[in-house]
């Protein structure tokens, strides 16, 4: 699943593409992609037509177009999901279930989605705008609502791997698997590490690590391991290059030369280095 970084291109290219512009019409095909919408995809796209997109907004993973009618289109793009901004003349893909066109007559906006996990779904909008689907998620490293002080207590009260609270969206949104294991790297701290154990200032450095990774791969365009996950005009981006951990098993630690390892965690891959995130130790019996 597409995180933080990978969002935010997306946003920021629907802000470049869609912002103001009127939905003339809009075209639902079958019924999964409007699954979370109750009333059904053809609902979906009456209610659809004729609103005006007034923002393109994004909280950790979480994505919305927001409308003139205090409603907001949420996007969710599961494992594959895609927003394109394409000529309505160019044939549309195979795995394309929703279509946008504009009363500018310009460019279509299309979701395109391979494996379908993805979605669109409308949703009231509630306090500071963010959809009432939206409210239970916790907010991201870069919005100003942040207060990197109260997560950092609230892991210090915790007695779970600090890997996990990093990938809790109700504590802190928008960091996955990819940019928890960076961060954790750059931290020189082992996922597996009791929050309650490590000191303020760790849990400090590691949310700094995961804000400072995901500020760079947003540079590069996000982090794409296959043509999936790309931006509105079908680039993908580059940043898998520069990644220290993930997926990095078996190559050297770009800091100590170790070899890299991979473990289960949380039904994930979980990368370090042996030498420099040494496994906690087990308590005696």
């Amino acid at each position: 699943m597409p995180e933080l970084p990978e969002v935010e291109v997306v946003r920021r290219g629907l802000a470049d593409h869609v912002v103001g512009r009127r939905i003339e019409r809009a075209t639902i095909t079958g019924d999964r992609v409007a699954r979370r919408h109750e009333p059904g995809p053809q609902d979906l796209a009456d209610r659809l037509s004729g609103a005006t997109v007034s923002a393109a907004r994004r909280r950790g993973k979480y994505l919305w177009l927001e409308l003139d009618r205090e409603e907001a289109l949420i996007i969710h793009l599961g494992m594959s999901g895609q927003m394109l901004v394409e000529p309505a003349e160019e044939p549309l893909e195979k795995h394309c279930h929703a279509r946008f066109d504009f009363s500018d007559d310009g460019p279509q906006l299309r979701f395109v989605d391979q494996r379908t996990f993805g979605g669109l779904a409308l949703s009231p909008l509630g306090p500071g705008g963010i959809p009432e689907s939206v409210a239970h998620i916790a907010p991201d490293p870069f919005e100003p609502a942040f207060d990197q002080r109260a997560v950092v207590l609230a892991m210090k009260r915790r007695d779970s791997a600090v890997k996990r609270a990093l990938l809790d969206q109700s504590l802190v949104s928008g960091i996955g698997n990819i940019y928890a294991d960076e961060a954790l790297w750059r931290a020189e701290v082992h996922g597996e590490r009791i929050c309650s154990g490590l000191t303020k200032p760790t849990l400090h450095r590691i949310l700094d690590h995961a804000r400072e990774v995901m500020t760079e791969a947003l540079g590069q365009g996000g982090t794409s391991f296959d043509a999936l996950y790309v931006n509105v005009n079908g680039a993908s981006g580059y940043f898998d290059r520069s990644l220290h951990a993930y997926g990095r098993e078996g190559t050297p630690c770009d800091r100590c030369g170790t070899l890299m390892r991979r473990d289960q965690f949380m039904n994930r891959s979980s990368h370090s280095c042996p030498r420099c995130q040494p496994r906690p130790r087990l308590p005696r019996r």
